[in-house]
């Protein structure tokens, strides 16, 4: 679906200014949070949506003997009551707790009224018998035909709304629109990576197949305004993940399991050390004995890693100028691992009052950046160029062409 017209523009503009507006606010007040001394880090997180997929007309997928909206139902229900349990300054909202059907726009619509500090989306998989396991969605580009898939069947469902879908008609989920949208909400994609990272780690510690933390083009994500995950709890189209997402047992596990993760997210935003446990218990793992990242998360493959004019580490040779690929920027410092940068080796550097961010290394060779340029581009960053430096500072590229002939 792609905009038209001056409406669809009016719209876009308003929605950037919706969300850039949010983002200033929250950063706003990020800002006074922390540099408060009477204030705690322990009030981080206040409020959290958990919204239960599919209900009333809409059943989901469907399995032998098991609807989705009931799996999803129960299991956000016993999650929810978790988190009042142990956390009762968290106020707990639900998109619906009972059988009855919420239209996509109005269950983001329901986190964003209620300022929440994070939207959990809970669902059940669908695909052949053979299909097994669990993954956590982010907001993103999708990699596989899969990833799509799963997405446009989630979004499916506006179909079955009162308008059939027409309120959607001008939501734009091209590949160069969920970039744009990536860029705008960084920091709500960031800590969306964090939580996601910490439920497949979670669910690993249960036995489950770990399918790991995936992006794509999910309609209820791109409403929201605050870090979001969509979980596929499992495949109910397969026989052993039906008997167990169908089982009390089984629903138990993966609400408690989705707590844990839940604990430790808010845990790692509140600067709150967790004790030692054994790794699998109530507690799960501790952040010390959680790797970066779970071992079957989904990292964008760089092509570039094995070459020899690939980025370096390497202190640049003095009076001598250095070409870079620049393919991001932000007000705010970005951590260098951070999954925005789909695993590429990045150089930061701070250039008008701006923080930017390039990969890439190339002595006196401005036709290799700017071939490597190109495959940066074919990763996403369509809008990659090159920068010349010397000395460590950035130069006019033209000057550095010069300099770099002599």
């Amino acid at each position: 679906m792609r905009f038209n017209g001056y409406k669809a523009i009016k719209i876009v503009n308003e929605t950037v200014l919706f969300r850039l507006s949010s983002l200033v606010v929250s950063c706003l007040i990020s800002f006074l949070f922390i540099s408060s001394p009477a204030n705690s880090q322990k009030t981080a997180l206040k409020t959290v949506v958990i919204d239960a997929g599919h209900g009333g007309h809409d059943s989901g997928c469907l399995g032998a003997s098991n609807y989705e909206k009931h799996v999803c139902l129960t299991i956000a229900l016993k999650l929810g009551e978790s988190i009042k349990k142990n956390f009762p300054d968290v106020k707990v909202i639900y998109t619906r707790d009972k059988d009855v059907f919420v239209e996509l726009h109005e269950r983001a619509a329901i986190a964003n009224r209620n300022h929440a500090d994070l939207f959990i989306c809970i669902h059940a998989n669908s695909a052949s018998p053979s299909a097994y396991g669990a993954e956590t969605y982010v907001l993103g580009l999708h990699k596989t035909d899969s990833q799509k898939q799963v997405a446009e069947r989630e979004n499916s469902i506006i179909k079955l709304e009162q308008d059939k879908g027409a309120r959607y008609k001008n939501i734009d989920l091209s590949p160069d629109a969920l970039i744009i949208i990536q860029l705008q909400m960084s920091v709500y994609l960031d800590q969306s990576i964090l939580f996601a990272e910490r439920i497949q780690s979670e669910f690993k510690s249960l036995g489950r197949h770990d399918r790991g933390v995936r992006q794509a083009g999910f309609l209820v994500l791109h409403q929201t305004t605050m870090p979001s995950v969509l979980i596929e709890t499992g495949f109910l189209t397969n026989p052993n993940e039906e008997k167990f997402l169908g089982s009390k047992d089984g629903q138990s596990q993966m609400s408690d399991a989705i707590f844990r993760a839940f604990k430790r997210y808010k845990n790692k935003l509140e600067g709150v050390a967790e004790q030692t446990s054994s790794g699998t218990g109530n507690n799960g793992p501790t952040e010390k004995e959680e790797p970066s990242k779970p071992s079957n998360s989904e990292k964008i493959d760089n092509p570039f890693e094995n070459q020899a004019s690939a980025p370096s580490s390497k202190i640049d040779p003095q009076d001598t100028v250095v070409f870079r690929i620049q393919f991001d920027m932000s007000e705010k410092q970005i951590s260098v691992s951070s999954f925005r940068f789909k695993g590429l080796e990045v150089f930061e550097y701070k250039h008008d009052n701006l923080y930017k961010y390039a990969t890439g290394k190339f002595v006196r060779d401005f036709k290799g950046a700017n071939e490597y340029k190109n495959e940066v581009r074919k990763l996403g960053f369509s809008t990659a160029f090159v920068v010349a430096f010397l000395n460590g500072e950035r130069i006019n590229l033209e000057k550095g062409i010069k300099l770099a002939e002599k």
